[in-house]
């Protein structure tokens, strides 16, 4: 398996001082929030009489970012109060904020935070090329946490008075421009930037202060976007997103991304300007706090780590590979407010698939429009329930083929084109996640936390993104992925030690070929030394899917060897001899084929599913 390098997904330029935060050694309390956009979620950990970091305790309330409250304070207060009730320890102070450091039972040594409240950061990215620097301007924003709103590109075919009345419309929270590699094109760059500069957009919260635009592109136009730009927005100009052709630099505007998410965003937004003085470090939005955490997994397995959040209207892809960070966020894939629209891009065939028992287009058709307008209900019976995970696999399949347009690398090829001045076509690469060295996939957000039981989860993620050679598989069960990402930045071992016991679920691993057959042909041979020293042998023909116990925390020695046609991850049948790890379903063997198909015929398929 290939491993992680370990790079930073990003640093705030006003680096964190060490030397003024409580020595770990002293804390016993620490207090971590999410101001999400529906419910605020307080997560309270503390260090045992052993010295183990453990979670205590969880505090929930309603969110309180718009009218008549306006204040996202009184809904931090709410569930911290929810904690101290549950806890008998006094949080808040009588001024109703955060009481530190703790002293004689009374507040906690350490409290951050995330957010998302009030749409959480909302940018529009801008470039030259739709598929060069725009696409590094839209990697760099989704990265530090942010919903791209819309991508300008002078080569996007909309007429110059559309994108000036859709960047109007917009109303953003900022703006990140990139555009020509150092020493390339001008005239385009500027091309784009007039358009800017002519539309002149507001920002969403607040209408007192100049829109955040941040300036990534080409170096010799530095002078040139102030002087055009300074009088209508807050400038900051960083280094070039993509200085030269095969090189992507989105460190520095991520870093810059952050900053202003703070100075600008944040200070604007319902009683963000108070709580920010309760908090020891700046605020995160939620999902670079999520991307945190998922760097943080990545770091310490020293593995290429893929996670989904499944949401009620999002899906959220997020993927470590080789070190390099990439989120996608598909807008309007989801299992409650979207899922018609998961309906409309798989196709309902494609939904159908999926469903082990006689069901008809239209019924399911109904099914789904009803689950939309009332997004809150869960199934009450069993055939809902398949209906909801059939949904489920497509919403994820759909966000990973979105995910994999955005996580690609430059061939570094080019070829001119006498459509607009100095304008180039730059050919892509097909995406660079490759399954077979994918170590770890992980999973959160509703139907899949909540499942009934935990190999259905695991099912529902290996039909989806069908995983190849040997791959675990963990869930977020408690959703504390943006508390310990941000806490993860001030204190690594403490948010690591919370994650591994409390946190992440172990829920197996999963063993699948890579190659198709005919059914009951001969696909490998399984043979595992279990911690007991028995030992498990067995045959695995194509069409199978077996389970295999073995425990949490427990391993056994695997040695796998396919037939000639068949990759397990050391080549076409070639033996491999790796570590397998257990977990609460223990080991699955999965021999259906990769890519999986599913039988046509109706009866064929659904015995297929049942079994």
């Amino acid at each position: 398996m290939s491993s992680t390098k370990g790079s930073s997904l990003w640093q705030s330029e006003k680096e964190i001082d060490f030397t003024s935060q409580t020595a770990e050694e002293e804390l016993k309390y620490i207090l971590a929030t999410d101001v999400g956009s529906t419910t605020t979620k307080a997560r309270l950990f503390h260090k045992t009489e052993d010295g183990e970091w453990r979670f205590l305790v969880a505090g929930e309330s309603p969110t309180t970012v718009e009218t008549p409250y306006e204040n996202v304070c009184m809904g931090v207060r709410n569930a911290v109060r929810e904690i101290e009730e549950l806890t008998g320890l006094r949080i808040l102070s009588e001024q109703g904020t955060v009481k530190r450091p703790h002293e004689d039972g009374y507040g906690v040594d350490f409290y951050c935070t995330t957010s998302s409240a009030g749409g959480g950061l909302q940018m529009m990215v801008a470039g030259v090329i739709s598929n060069l620097t725009a696409e590094s301007a839209n990697r760099a924003a989704l990265g530090a946490g942010s919903i791209v709103m819309d991508i300008m590109a002078v080569d996007d075919e909309r007429p110059d008075y559309e994108k000036i009345r859709r960047i109007r419309n917009l109303r953003p929270d900022m703006i990140l421009l990139g555009g020509g590699t150092d020493g390339g094109t001008t005239t385009l760059v500027m091309q784009i930037a007039e358009l800017i500069a002519a539309a002149r957009p507001r920002p969403r919260l607040g209408a007192s202060y100049d829109l955040p635009l941040i300036y990534a592109g080409n170096k010799l136009l530095h002078k040139q976007i102030e002087t055009l730009l300074n009088d209508k927005f807050a400038v900051s100009i960083v280094e070039n997103l993509r200085p030269v052709l095969e090189e992507e630099n989105t460190e520095p505007a991520r870093r810059a991304i952050h900053e202003l998410f703070m100075e600008h965003v944040m200070s604007h937004a319902p009683g963000y300007t108070e709580l920010m003085g309760w908090t020891d470090l700046d605020i995160m939005p939620t999902p670079a706090g999520e991307g945190m955490g998922m760097q943080l997994i990545a770091r310490i397995e020293n593995s290429n780590v893929l996670r989904v959040g499944l949401g009620g209207a999002t899906t959220n892809v997020y993927s470590i590979f080789d070190g390099r960070f990439v989120r996608s966020v598909s807008a309007n894939l989801g299992m409650s407010y979207s899922v018609s629209n998961v309906l409309k891009e798989s196709g309902i065939e494609n939904i159908i698939r999926w469903i082990p028992f006689d069901l008809d287009e239209d019924t399911l058709e109904n099914l789904l429009k009803n689950k939309m307008i009332r997004p809150t209900t869960i199934p009450q019976t069993l055939k809902m329930l398949l209906v909801e995970h059939s949904v489920a696999r497509e919403a994820l399949r759909l966000g990973m083929e979105h995910h994999k347009t955005i996580a690609v690398r430059l061939k570094g090829v080019r070829k001119a084109q006498r459509m607009i001045g100095e304008m180039m076509e730059y050919t892509l690469q097909e995406s660079y996640i490759d399954m077979m060295k994918i170590d770890v996939i992980a999973g959160t957000g509703g139907l899949l936390s909540h499942a009934p039981k935990r190999i259905q989860s695991l099912l529902i993620l290996t039909d989806a993104w069908q995983p190849e050679g040997v791959t675990r598989f963990y869930q977020d069960s408690v959703f504390m992925m943006p508390h310990l990402g941000v806490l993860s930045t001030a204190y690594p071992d403490i948010a690591w030690n919370v994650f591994d016991k409390d946190c992440l679920v172990r829920i197996g691993s999963v063993i699948a070929p890579r190659g198709t057959a005919k059914l009951g042909e001969k696909v490998f041979h399984i043979q595992m030394k279990m911690p007991d020293n028995s030992v498990v042998e067995k045959d695995m023909v194509y069409g199978d899917i077996v389970k295999i116990p073995l425990g949490e925390g427990l391993k056994a020695e695997a040695v796998l060897t396919p037939a000639r046609h068949f990759d397990i991850g050391a080549g076409e049948g070639k033996v491999l001899e790796t570590t397998v790890e257990g977990g609460i379903e223990g080991v699955v063997v999965d021999t259906r084929g990769r890519p999986l198909v599913i039988p046509e015929d109706p009866a064929e398929r659904k015995s297929t599913l049942l079994k």
